[in-house]
């Protein structure tokens, strides 16, 4: 049985639908995202899990009980926000200590003897690598500091689950990968659960074991980050999770093989693509389709030498983009636009003729929805 489910959740405000029919699942020790665009719905997603909102629709279980309409403190959730939702009056003791003062009937309560207190919010400290940081005032931290606090409090009161909304949005790029880094290592150490709310895919490849990729109110596909990048179900997941070229292409036969001819709409060429028999069996012959390769998945090569394993197409150099590790050369073959990332580019030059390979198992059959 799950930890978490999400059954046909719908939320609206106003005309506008913000959850449209979500139906997720969380196990136990998992930490799960939801990732899409603004507006997407995963915010009010988490804060129906929190119980902040109440959904029009559908019902939120844990542990296998209905808690659609428990009251957000009887749920014994932590959660962070994305402002941290630190109170400015009290030190960073006193706003660690906050939760644990105000639960009461679950972990300390209101008549907890301070000692145990003391304890439980210098431990809270310890974990998140602020020891001795009690007294601070809260406008002395640097933003990487308040976070941590945030967290501090948060796991202080030894939560059943524990709900992120974009916590790392406000830090810079560098102490975000660190943070993010020490945040997993820090959950999965405490075993516990969490759910986590963001916009960057690579920051929820970073943290998440699985993710729910959602537009417009809807999960389109909830898998493992590996799963979502190589085996996208639909053009939404494929070009949000990363670059992606996108081949407009019509069906050449119908053949049950898995191997499957396709000629392109742009350039005419004709191409194998080993497809799942059951996306196989949704497209007629001649049915216009999309086809998927990631930009490093194609080879280019400055000669006829290039690799045989695939698709081969002559191709003239339009771009390059350095980027440091690696670059980015846009390609024409006759018509059909393409981007290749090489980790080695020299000797390309733009107007240079070369060979395109486009491996048979790496190309994907999309559809649209």
């Amino acid at each position: 049985m799950p930890l978490l489910s999400l059954n046909n959740i719908s939320k609206r405000f106003g005309a506008t639908a913000a959850v449209a029919d979500v139906s997720v699942a969380v196990e136990r020790g998992e930490f799960f995202g939801l990732l899409g665009p603004s507006g997407c719905g995963k915010t009010t997603t988490l804060r129906i899990i929190a119980g902040l909102e109440a959904p029009d629709g559908g019902t939120v279980e844990f542990e296998g009980r209905d808690i659609t309409t428990l009251q957000p403190e009887r749920r014994g959730f932590g959660m962070v926000f994305q402002n941290y939702a630190l109170f400015p009056h009290l030190n960073v003791f006193e706003n660690v200590a906050f939760g644990l003062r105000a639960r009461g009937g679950r972990g300390i309560s209101p008549t907890v003897r301070e000692g145990s207190l003391q304890e439980r919010v210098e431990q809270a400290l310890d974990l998140v690598q602020l020891p001795g940081f009690g007294t601070r005032r809260v406008d002395e931290l640097s933003g990487g500091q308040q976070q941590r606090v945030a967290i501090a409090r948060a796991i202080a009161i030894e939560p059943s689950l524990l709900l992120f909304d974009e916590p790392l949005s406000n830090l810079d790029v560098a102490l975000r990968e660190d943070t993010r880094r020490e945040l997993r290592a820090l959950v999965k150490r405490l075993d516990l659960t969490a759910v986590y709310v963001t916009h960057d895919q690579v920051e929820a490849f970073a943290l998440c074991d699985r993710i729910a990729v959602m537009s417009e109110g809807r999960v389109h596909q909830v898998g493992a980050p590996r799963e979502l990048y190589e085996n996208p179900a639909n053009v939404f997941v494929a070009k949000f999770l990363g670059r992606n070229n996108l081949i407009r292409a019509l069906r050449l036969t119908s053949s049950n093989d898995p191997s499957t001819r396709f000629k392109t709409l742009e350039g005419g060429h004709t191409l194998i693509v080993s497809a799942r028999h059951d996306q196989l069996m949704r497209l007629a012959v001649n049915k216009p389709c999309l086809l998927a390769i990631r930009p490093e998945a194609i080879t280019v090569s400055k000669d006829q030498d290039g690799s045989e394993a695939g698709n081969r197409l002559a191709a003239r150099i339009e771009h390059l983009e350095f980027s440091g590790a690696t670059t980015t050369i846009t390609l024409d073959a006759n018509g059909l636009k393409l981007e290749a990332l090489v980790l080695q580019a020299e000797g390309f030059r733009i107007g240079h003729e070369c060979v395109v390979t486009l491996p048979v198992d790496r190309m994907e059959l999309l559809s649209e929805s």
